[in-house]
């Protein structure tokens, strides 16, 4: 048992050794701790107030809570445990699988570790979700089996307890209860409602509960309503019947994986969408009919695979919808059930084919896999990576363009960045963030006019936009329209007081207008919200210095020259408050820098 896991755990670390160097991605920053929850009345907040965090998911945002005491915001950290809970994952489906006998389990379990479907649960931070709620998941599991062989009541609390553990991870496990009862059913070929029922009412009561509150979040906080989502009974049905067999072609052939895959039109008026009801129906009348023959495992494998999908078949609305109905990390916890049957099948190959020629093969098939979660883990080492690998599988992935623009952008690299936020509103005209993107970079542009329509277009579809009002009030500003321009500051600051950088456009709005005893406080917030941010410290000084008041200034300037050494007009504007001050000398130094940095200030 020690080595076969220990081998596992090392394949595992040997196939994913790419993701370690991985960067933070899309919208860590959204599931990460934020700065005013890193303190323990930060943690008490994630337990006690809804809404503080993302979700709902305390157990998972206390652990990356303590991550971020560990090892603040250095990556490697956070993808090691991901790495180890999915190696221990791996372990525990092992251990279920040979509490309940199933032939094979090393090999599920190899097959489980190793598979490139994995790779977006493991590689992508936020997912911690998953791997730290199947770990929890399949602990309860082989907790119930243990009450189950007993019926001890302290093997029950046990149980319990670690799924309420797995539910406050994440909420898709759920179903855990559900496939308690397949699992019994197919051991024993019936279900007893004292003995298998009953204990696990309470798990459905919870598990429905707190299903309910994400249910909640997803559509009320995150946004999974609107038009978009309104696919009627029918639509839903054919759904959910082809959502399965996409994740069943990824497990047999994971040769053409991606990050967001295209989005499916649903249309009952297309006669081959009808075939994926005709085959899953199909497919369960012929497991029924082997059960019948008293060979359950092939329905019971399916019922555990469909029943784990259940949150993501169709029937209620999750944010990722909106740009695709199915996501590799979907199927985590439902692909176990698949591997264990293909793990079955490796133990029946053994007896039938001999050791050397069925052992060979899958070794391979193991090799193979290892090397595509390889190759896929590198896809996940930087954000720029991850898009262009989308764009390169999906080309009208407006997401992907979009977050590839913002990419770009950050790299200052503004021309490139253009035609990504322009093809993105060409797939999507109605997409509030590229709307606002664009405009952005055609106020940059000297575009104002453009970009004021755009940014009034993103405010109509989504009127408590505060990054629209922001660039809407740069757009006025640019325009010579301060007054207007300080209400959508005013306006954006107000939908999100610690947004820095509206505060700084509200103080360069009152500058525009003559004003820089208004414009101080306002640059003063700003830098206190991003000290990080250089203009920020630049903008209180040039403040203080015009308001004559020197001696503060300094400070302010040295500050930003701390953050960005190469800052010309800070070296340019300390150089006058130095002068201001008798202090020549540094006063000279500072000014020859600026020079030297750009010409024009000598002129």
């Amino acid at each position: 048992m020690f080595w076969g896991c220990a081998l596992l755990v090392l394949a595992t670390f040997v196939a994913y050794l790419p993701s370690l160097r991985g960067a933070f991605l899309w919208d860590d920053d959204g599931h990460l701790t934020r700065a005013d929850l890193r303190s323990l009345g930060g943690l008490l907040r994630i337990w006690v107030e809804v809404g503080a965090t993302q979700q709902y998911y305390p157990v998972l945002h206390s652990a990356f809570w303590l991550e971020h005491r560990l090892w603040g915001d250095a990556t490697l950290g956070y993808h090691l445990v991901s790495v180890l809970q999915h190696a221990a994952n791996a372990c525990l489906f092992a251990l279920v699988l040979r509490r309940l006998a199933v032939p094979g389990a090393w090999a599920a379990a190899a097959l489980f570790a190793l598979h490139p479907v994995g790779v977006e649960s493991v590689a992508w931070i936020s997912e911690q979700k998953n791997t730290l709620s199947a770990l929890f998941y399949l602990s309860a599991a082989l907790a119930w089996l243990r009450f189950d062989a007993n019926r001890r009541p302290a093997a029950y609390a046990a149980a319990s307890g670690l799924f309420v553990l797995a539910l406050l991870t994440k909420t898709v496990t759920a179903s855990l209860p559900a496939a308690l009862l397949v699992v019994t059913w197919w051991r024993r070929g019936r279900i007893e409602w004292r003995r298998d029922v009953a204990p696990l009412l309470p798990w459905f009561v919870v598990g429905a509960l707190t299903g309910l509150l994400t249910a909640h979040f997803e559509r009320e906080l995150i946004g999974a309503q609107g038009a978009e989502f309104e696919l009627g009974a029918v639509g839903r049905g054919l759904l959910a019947a082809r959502v399965p067999w996409h994740y069943v072609l990824t497990l047999v052939a994971p040769v053409d994986l991606t990050f967001i895959y295209p989005r499916w039109t649903v249309d009952a008026g297309t006669w081959w969408q009808w075939l994926f009801p005709l085959a899953t129906l199909g497919a369960l009348a012929a497991g029924v009919g082997l059960a019948r023959r008293g060979r359950r495992a092939g329905l019971a494998a399916a019922l555990l695979f469909g029943g784990t999908l259940f949150p993501v078949l169709g029937f209620v609305n999750v944010y990722p919808f909106l740009f695709s109905f199915v996501a590799d990390h979907f199927q985590y916890l439902a692909s176990l059930a698949l591997f264990a049957l293909a793990g079955a099948g490796v133990a029946a190959a053994l007896a039938r084919f001999g050791r050397g020629a069925t052992l060979g093969a899958f070794a391979a098939v193991l090799a193979v896999l290892a090397a595509l979660t390889w190759q896929r883990a590198g896809v996940y080492r930087d954000e720029a990576t991850l898009w262009r690998d989308t764009l390169a599988r999906n080309p009208d992935c407006w997401m992907a363009h979009n977050n590839l623009a913002l990419v770009l952008l950050a790299d200052g690299r503004a021309a490139e960045a253009v035609p990504h936020l322009e093809a993105a509103l060409r797939l999507r005209p109605n997409f509030p963030e590229a709307l606002n993107n664009l405009a952005g970079q055609y106020v940059d542009q000297g575009r104002a006019a453009e970009a004021r329509a755009l940014a009034e277009k993103a405010l109509a579809l989504l009127p408590r936009y505060p990054d629209a009002l922001n660039t809407r009030g740069r757009a006025l500003l640019a325009l010579g329209d301060a007054a207007a321009a300080t209400r959508s500051f005013e306006d954006a600051v107000r939908l999100n007081p610690r947004f820095a950088t509206a505060w700084c456009n509200l103080g360069l709005a009152a500058m525009n207008r003559g004003q820089p005893a208004e414009a101080l406080p306002h640059f003063q917030r700003a830098a206190e919200l991003d000290p990080a941010r250089a203009p920020n410290e630049f903008f209180v000084g040039a403040t203080l210095l015009q308001l004559q008041r020197a001696a503060e200034a300094v400070p302010h300037f040295q500050r930003a020259l701390a953050l960005d050494e190469d800052y010309a007009l800070a070296h340019f504007q300390l150089a006058l408050a130095l002068r201001q001050l008798g202090r020549l000398a540094e006063a000279n130094e500072h000014y020859r820098a600026a020079v030297e940095l750009n010409p024009a200030l000598g002129r």
